[in-house]
């Protein structure tokens, strides 16, 4: 199993049965995948689907049915088309239950800076700003490093997509919460030593294992 799916099937566990459920575009979206059909979860997207499924079989995609990222997705039985309003409405109303966002850097509080990077070609924030803000909770999905530098940060330097605070990291080292403390180390991934987990992470952690 490669690191983006190690880490959609341990962010799958923290799904609670018959919860409405956004997925980020890119590595979030194989959530889905990890999540059994009989728990009675709805994903959403913010281009206007309830009830989204795990990508199709290739060769049996559906222009017509795809995420908020482009990407093609099935529909699950009972999944409803809704406008741009009304999925905007759920979102900004508190109505999801859980988002789970891709990341360029979370950092020591919480902050999650998801949406550009300066000086680079940006085609919009999309929903994460809304998401990130609006969803009853947030957990950001991400790979530990990127060119061998940390995306777990002290302070972000790239702009952030909410000064709220995320609930929850998942990365394909280890998981972090927060707690009065700070960032806090709660999990480690299968074969992975908590040395490795301090020296890819830049920001200071306490550890509660």
């Amino acid at each position: 199993m490669d690191a983006k799916d190690r880490i959609a099937q341990r962010v799958a566990q923290e799904i609670v049965p018959g919860s409405l459920v956004n997925l980020g575009i890119g590595l979030p979206s194989l959530v889905a995948s990890y999540v059994a059909t009989d728990q009675g979860v709805y994903f959403q997207s913010e281009n206007g689907v309830i009830g989204l499924g795990s990508r199709p079989p290739e060769g049996m995609e559906d222009p017509d049915l795809t995420d908020a990222g482009g990407g093609f997705v099935t529909a699950v039985p009972g999944a409803a088309a809704i406008d741009s309003a009304m999925s905007f409405g759920l979102i900004r109303g508190g109505h999801i239950d859980l988002t789970v966002l891709g990341a360029l850097q979370v950092d020591s509080a919480g902050h999650l800076a998801n949406w550009m990077i300066p000086g680079m070609l940006t085609p919009g924030m999309g929903g994460a700003m809304d998401l990130a803000t609006g969803a009853k909770r947030v957990i950001a999905a991400l790979q530990h490093q990127t060119r061998g530098q940390s995306k777990i940060v002290n302070r972000c330097d790239l702009p952030i997509t909410s000064t709220r605070q995320v609930d929850l990291i998942v990365t394909d080292l280890a998981v972090f919460d927060y707690c009065d403390a700070g960032l806090r180390l709660i999990e480690l991934m299968p074969e992975i030593g908590l040395d490795e987990v301090g020296s890819k992470t830049q920001a200071s952690f306490v550890v509660a294992l």
